[in-house]
């Protein structure tokens, strides 16, 4: 018996052992989320029309710090977890948690706790003079690991100019996961992270990429909000194995033993050696921590038996049903799924191109982050996406006392009145 839960819960992890596998007060999101502020100065009868503007002050900035969950700690990565990478570290400095709307089933407050690291856009003039803005990325990590997994590829997109979020799925990572949080399924993780970008980018138009299990909720994200969604990045993705196979089916007390199996020392390090091609190089006792530190904290068992008993994502009916061009990222020396399934992302979605990953296995973001780092942005700076870059004059970024953003303005011609309205408004909040 002992071996067979053992077999099955590894056939469970290698569907997508990304990374080695590797509050709640009821507030009215419609008020929090949108606090914007509009100006618009009309030019009297004798000023000339071609002087006019329209001048648009947006509040995103502090509407999410409203929403911050004060409470959060970031995990203590080389204290506590003994990690010695420093871009782990780096990445766990900059993580928040943030409170997002969700529906009823998930919680009763209607909101929960979503951890996050954001890593800003780098502007350099270098960048700035090709003047095709890109689409923000949401990062989406693989089963039961955390946004630690995009370390070394978050940096890597900012720096090359690419607004970069890398976001914890509910019930792994570092998201809530008291009492409170009634579901951790497929359904309630897709709800989380749409209620994310809600808050967090204001649902403005985005691009998205899932690696491994994170795959399969990137793309029924992406099916279900087209108007938001304008761009799919599939790294070594599930899309095409729906459900969790035979945890699905176990008694809860069985269920509860194979997730203890599952973040045991031995099993993670299995799974650590299957998901890179040069294992003497990364698959290292720092990537097994990384992967398994979340899984210490309280709370984290009951939220994995309640999304493997949920039945898992279905995301292979939804494949077909994505409008936005696709990237397939796959690394050639894949183990854990099959080639064929870059090919069959290919013959499925509407509008995809695929990019291999030599020498690389199942991870290229940890494997190959400059490599994948350069493939989405050639990707999304390429014609399919045509967003212009505003004027560098058309753009001003309003800062208070402590060096935060607390407004953008963007101005024309009357630029100067638009920076008095911004200070006015700044200091009332």
């Amino acid at each position: 018996m002992i071996m067979s839960l053992k077999s099955t819960v590894l056939s469970a992890l290698l569907l997508a052992p990304s990374n080695a596998f590797v509050v709640q007060n009821n507030r009215d999101y419609a008020t929090r989320q949108h606090q914007h502020a509009s100006l618009s100065l009309s030019p009297s009868a004798s000023v000339s029309a071609s002087v006019s503007a329209s001048v648009s002050i947006s509040l995103s900035a502090a509407s999410v710090a409203s929403l911050l969950d004060e409470t959060f700690t970031p995990p203590d990565t080389m204290g506590v977890g003994e990690i010695s990478e420093q871009a782990c570290a780096d990445a766990a400095s900059k993580m928040k948690r943030v409170k997002v709307p969700v529906p009823e089933y998930v919680s009763d407050d209607g909101e929960v706790g979503i951890s996050y690291v954001h890593w800003p856009a780098v502007k350099s003039s270098s960048l700035s003079s090709s003047k095709k803005a890109t689409l923000p990325i949401i990062l989406v990590h693989g089963f039961d690991s955390s946004c630690l997994e995009y370390r070394r590829l978050g940096p890597k997109l900012a720096e090359l100019g690419i607004d970069t979020y890398a976001v914890d799925l509910l019930g792994w990572g570092y998201s809530q996961l008291d009492d409170s949080v009634k579901s951790f399924s497929a359904d309630a993780k897709v709800d989380a992270l749409k209620g994310f970008w809600e808050v967090v980018g204001d649902n403005k138009p985005v691009s998205v990429a899932g690696a491994s299990l994170g795959g399969a909720a990137s793309i029924i994200y992406a099916a279900d909000n087209p108007d938001i969604v304008k761009g799919c990045v599939f790294i070594d993705a599930q899309g095409f194995t729906d459900g969790v196979g035979p945890m699905a089916f176990l008694p809860k007390f069985l269920a509860e033993a194979g997730v203890n199996v599952l973040k045991s020392e031995p099993l993670r390090s299995s799974a650590n050696q299957m998901s890179y091609y040069d294992t003497e190089t990364y698959a290292t006792d720092d990537a097994l921590k990384v992967g398994r530190l979340h899984c210490l904290r309280d709370g984290w068992n009951d939220a994995l038996v309640s999304f493997m008993t949920s039945g898992g994502f279905s995301p292979s009916k939804k494949v077909p049903l994505i409008e936005a061009p696709s990237l397939i990222l796959w690394g050639r020396q894949d183990t854990i799924l099959d080639l064929d399934f870059a090919q069959k992302f290919l013959d499925t979605l509407p509008d995809g191109q695929i990019q291999w990953v030599e020498e690389c296995g199942h991870v290229p973001h940890l494997e190959q982050p400059e490599f994948t780092a350069e493939a989405i942005n050639t990707f999304l700076r390429s014609d399919k996406f045509l967003t212009e870059e505003p004027d560098d004059k058309d753009n001003l970024i309003v800062t208070d006392a402590d060096g935060n953003v607390s407004t953008t303005v963007v101005v024309g011609g009357l630029g100067a009145a638009a920076i008095a309205a911004a200070a006015v408004i700044g200091s009332s909040m």
